[in-house]
């Protein structure tokens, strides 16, 4: 649980402070959950379920900071984790409060996220730095996101906008080694700050088209 991990450009050494920029771009997710809390109030919408996204945006941030600074095995699964709770998360509460689907295309839907994960999962992880295993988030984030928009739900470009946000995102998560010989500090900490709007933008997009559950 204690391997030391080195899979950025910024980091060149073991030591706390070794990816400063990565670590301190952190700070993008908990003004995202804070953001996401504060819309939740003021709307009277703060309940379980929006409460459980905001919470997991907060855990993201807390995750990714302990990992961009301690480096090892146990910090990687501090990060992970509240990242994949989000996306299943996510995919059930949306179906089930904004789309008004049941149970059984909640679990559907989870199906096909599996089904593409463990799909992906079969190949090479060097592939775009690893960033293919958000490609299922991605797919279903796009279905979510056309039929945000032929429904004519509240704010109905959001999950559109949210889309194109996190294919750059990806993009500069998928490029930090690759620059790493013409960019010293590499990329990664774009990668959170526009994750964090995508995080913020989701949470949003469930906040005003639901009503108190």
């Amino acid at each position: 649980m204690n391997e030391y991990i080195d899979i950025y450009c910024e980091r060149l050494e073991p030591g706390f402070w070794a990816e400063p920029l990565n670590a301190l771009s952190n700070g993008m997710f908990f003004i995202a959950a804070i953001f996401a809390l504060a819309l939740a109030g003021k709307n009277s919408k703060l309940t379980f379920a929006s409460g459980l996204l905001i919470f997991l945006i907060f855990a993201m941030g807390v995750g990714s900071s302990l990992f961009h600074t301690y480096a090892e095995r146990w910090a990687m699964i501090a990060d992970v984790v509240p990242i994949l709770l989000y996306q299943l998360c996510f995919i059930v509460l949306y179906t089930r409060y904004v789309m008004r689907g049941t149970w059984g295309m909640s679990v559907i839907l989870l199906c096909v996220f599996f089904a593409l994960s463990i799909g992906i999962s079969k190949l090479p992880s060097e592939i775009l730095n690893g960033s293919l295993q958000y490609a299922p988030a991605l797919i279903l984030l796009t279905f979510f996101s056309i039929w945000h928009y032929l429904t004519q739900q509240k704010e109905k470009f959001i999950l559109i906008i949210t889309c194109v946000t996190f294919t750059v995102s990806l993009t500069f998560r998928s490029i930090d080694m690759s620059v790493c010989e013409y960019l010293p500090i590499g990329t990664h900490y774009l990668w959170h700050c526009l994750n964090a709007l995508v995080l913020y933008l989701t949470a949003r997009s469930f906040i005003i088209n639901t009503a108190k559950l």
